[in-house]
């Protein structure tokens, strides 16, 4: 529990998570959450120290207070000290970080362990001390610091090397979802062109165009787009789809106005839910229908809803590529977001809508 308690992770509601490979294997010890956690770890350490003696009554609960007292001097001297020297340890190789750490921990009970015998002989209490006192008491603080702190150490480093691993797994989870992803709207929309070349060569032409902005966005690798730029894909399909599809197809897209288009999302998560709505609500019916593109700023997220027009025909909610489409994003959201990422469906005999949070 004492570990536990100093494990001081930083967590950001919404964010994607934090690259650790930029990062030390030391957690922040400036956050003041990071810093109760420490002092509620040393007041259990000062717990189990004094239950590890044999004393009763209230000479018990007067040695917790003083084993107490001195574990918080130790702790909250150790926090300040890492604090301020902070960046200069994660600077340092892992070898060079653990030596830092371990040697200001250690430095800093040392100091506090002199200060103690210094108040109870001459300060306070007056004590004529046993000669013998002062270097067993130096020595057993000093070994329980350096079991203790190599402990932690290794925990955290554990941890670190954990979060590591499985944040590079997520990205290379990532990567391979996108990676089914491209080449899927990519291939639709040179069909479309092909089917274009002798029946409009013009807008073909302006296809061709279109569809090297999406190269230009694909090609790149980015795992991650601004909402402006995901718009911006999406449009761009968008226009290539028209060509296609003509009148049949409109589109209203409705974003709210104070809504921060330079958010970071996952990239490629409109596009395929767009042409889903176009492939298994619009293409269906003879006489099209209208997609409702919606960008919603609430309190705690950014809501984005897709909607089209079902016939009762389609079976739209049925279609193996419409679920391996909406799997693909809805694992994807999960990676990013954790359990906050969730892809809702909802479904009535006219209307299919897909929607998914951004947390903020």
């Amino acid at each position: 529990m004492f570990i536990q308690a100093l494990k001081g992770q930083d967590k950001h509601f919404g964010k994607p998570a934090v690259d650790t490979a930029a990062t030390g294997f030391l957690p922040n010890f400036c956050s003041g959450r990071n810093v109760i956690l420490v002092i509620i770890g040393a007041e259990i350490l000062a717990l189990v120290l004094a239950l590890a003696q044999t004393v009763t009554g209230g000479e018990f609960w007067a040695r917790v207070l003083l084993i107490s007292l001195f574990t918080q001097w130790v702790a909250l001297g150790s926090v300040a000290v890492l604090c301020y020297f902070r960046s200069s340890i994660n600077r340092k190789t892992t070898l060079q970080s653990v030596l830092m750490a371990y040697g200001i921990i250690m430095s800093v009970t040392l100091v506090f362990s002199l200060f103690s015998l210094w108040l109870i002989q001459y300060q306070y209490l007056y004590l004529q001390l046993n000669p013998d006192f002062a270097g067993s008491f130096i020595i057993r603080n000093l070994v329980i610091c350096a079991i203790v702190t190599g402990l932690v150490l290794r925990y955290f480093y554990v941890q670190h090397q954990w979060a590591a691993n499985t944040e590079a797994e997520a990205k290379a989870r990532i990567q391979a979802l996108q990676a089914r992803i491209r080449p899927h709207f990519l291939f639709n929309s040179m069909n479309t062109i092909a089917s274009l070349t002798r029946s409009d060569p013009d807008q073909a032409e302006q296809a061709v165009e279109d569809l090297a902005d999406l190269f230009r966005v694909s090609l790149a690798e980015k795992n991650v787009l601004s909402l402006k730029e995901e718009i911006a894909v999406t449009r761009t399909y968008l226009s290539i789809e028209k060509h296609r599809l003509g009148k049949r197809l409109k589109v209203e897209w409705e974003i709210d106005d104070t809504l921060d288009l330079y958010t970071k999302v996952p990239a490629l998560m409109m596009q395929p839910l767009v042409e889903n709505a176009l492939y298994h609500g619009i293409e269906p019916l003879t006489e099209g229908g209208t997609v409702t593109i919606s960008l919603l700023n609430l309190e705690d997220a950014i809501e984005v809803k897709v909607a089209n027009p079902l016939s009762p025909a389609t079976g739209q909610q049925k279609h193996k590529g419409n679920r391996m489409a909406q799997e693909n994003i809805r694992q994807r959201l999960q990676l990013a977001y954790g359990e906050q990422g969730k892809l809702n469906i909802k479904t009535t005999d006219d209307l299919y809508v897909v929607s998914f949070r951004i947390p903020k």
